[in-house]
């Protein structure tokens, strides 16, 4: 298999831009086959091999609840009870006069109704804030604070802040650092051995960790950003220990012996909680901490970092399953088309066939956009072409990045925006916290 995949996915590799990708693969409830192709970072020669450290993103995530359920079954958590009847360095805040109740459940299921889906990291010379300081939103953090907006409980709405607000629970709970009570309740009893909620990265690891690499496949300043929030996007790892992982979880979910979880509780976190509104890769509703699909019989979760792309995918009673980890921002393109390739080989049960091809503007398309557009009366902002991308300025703002999406459909990392070009580029739509307004180009 790994012949297979090095020599189909070296094409791939130059296609996107992407420098390098790590595989491993389970059947029969066992690691398989380990490979990897391309290399570390774009401007040396040294290869990716299967060992080399990739940031796992948000499949950081599932981890980390794997770790909450554990202390569940010790009888130290209620899956139920009120967050805040637990949490003592911070405190879910009232919104107005109301105080939502949210628990374990909500945080672990993304239905706490909470803001702040992601977090873009910090760069190697920035300044890191303090878990407590990314919950309030305050200097230096990058981003708004953790709050409830949407009623919790009543449906999907990703938010790796809930996952940090689990991060500072269990550390309020246990008395022991998120990084040290995992390595305890997860990494070392699972011999996860290539893996570490570390962040920044100690100096002794740089060696085996990969370069980031933005969507142009030019490796990240200071080679990856930094990622305060652990819980929800701090772990670097190795497919095969993804792959290990997944295998727990599939013993767990059986009642096989020396399993880390109780049956009752692996069956909790493969049962639907909530449909999610994000179908990747054929899962389509949420458990615990894990993305199901095909009426859970599949399980996984996805990972998106600055630089760094990641899928991890397992079937709940075949045995099978298979981790794919890449350095480039256009890794996701990558890692569908490996998977297709491990689906066709091992005869995985109503694996997508389909496979999403980029729809990267051509300069003409952005020059077309370049311009002033009218947000409201008396209110405008720029766009200019910034090589494959947008800069746009809002008024009173500095520039930002907007960076395609999909056809005429344009991103920001750091806000949660998207612009939309209608009319070859006479307007633009703008779209916020589900609203649109469309503006038409003024100049």
């Amino acid at each position: 298999m790994t012949d297979v995949l090095r020599d189909g996915i070296g094409a791939e590799l130059e296609k996107f831009k992407v420098p390098g990708v790590s595989w491993a693969l389970i059947d029969g409830g066992e690691i398989v086959d380990r490979g990897s192709a391309g290399v570390v970072d774009a401007g040396r020669a040294d290869p990716v091999t299967p060992d080399r450290l990739f940031q796992a993103c948000s499949i950081s995530k599932p981890i980390a609840v794997f770790a909450m359920l554990r202390l569940v079954d010790r009888g130290l958590l209620d899956l139920d009870e009120d967050v805040n009847r637990r949490l003592t360095s911070w405190q879910l805040p009232p919104t107005g006069d109301w105080q939502p109740v949210v628990t374990l459940r909500h945080l672990a299921s993304h239905s706490a109704g909470l803001t702040v889906h992601g977090f873009p990291g910090y760069a190697h010379d920035a300044e890191v804030p303090t878990p407590l300081q990314v919950l309030d939103g305050v200097r230096p953090t990058n981003t708004f604070g953790v709050r409830v907006d949407t009623v919790p409980g009543t449906q999907f709405r990703y938010s790796g802040g809930g996952t940090v607000i689990m991060q500072q629970l269990l550390e309020d709970v246990t008395g022991t650092p998120f990084r040290e009570l995992l390595r305890e309740l997860v990494l070392d009893p699972l011999g996860m051995s290539s893996s570490d909620y570390a962040q920044p990265l100690p100096e002794e690891s740089h060696a085996r960790a990969a370069t980031a690499h933005d969507e142009f496949g030019r490796a990240v300043d200071g080679r990856w950003h930094t990622y305060p929030e652990l819980a929800a996007a701090g772990l670097w790892t190795t497919p095969s220990d993804l792959c290990t992982f997944a295998i727990a979880v599939q013993s767990a979910y059986a009642g096989a012996d020396g399993a880390l979880l109780s049956p009752e509780l692996a069956r909790e976190m493969l049962t639907q909680q909530v449909l999610s509104s994000d179908r990747i890769g054929g899962l389509d509703a949420l458990g615990l901490g894990l993305f199901l699909g095909n009426g859970g019989t599949t399980f996984g979760h996805s990972g998106g970092n600055h630089g760094f792309k990641c899928h991890l995918l397992a079937y709940r009673d075949t045995g099978q399953g298979a981790a794919v980890m890449t350095n480039g921002d256009n890794g996701s393109y990558v890692v569908q088309r490996a998977f297709a390739t491990i689906a066709s080989s091992y005869g995985w049960k109503d694996h997508p066939a389909d496979l999403d091809e980029p729809e990267w503007p051509g300069l003409d398309e952005l020059a077309a956009l370049e311009g002033t557009y009218e947000l409201r009366p008396g209110s405008a902002f720029t766009v200019v072409r910034d090589e494959g991308r947008l800069s746009v300025t809002f008024p009173g703002q500095v520039p930002m990045t907007f960076a395609p999406r999909s056809q005429g459909s344009f991103g920001c990392r750091t806000a949660d925006t998207v612009l939309r070009a209608e009319g070859s580029g006479k307007a633009i739509v703008f779209v916020q916290n589900d609203g649109e307004i469309t503006c038409p180009k003024v100049g």
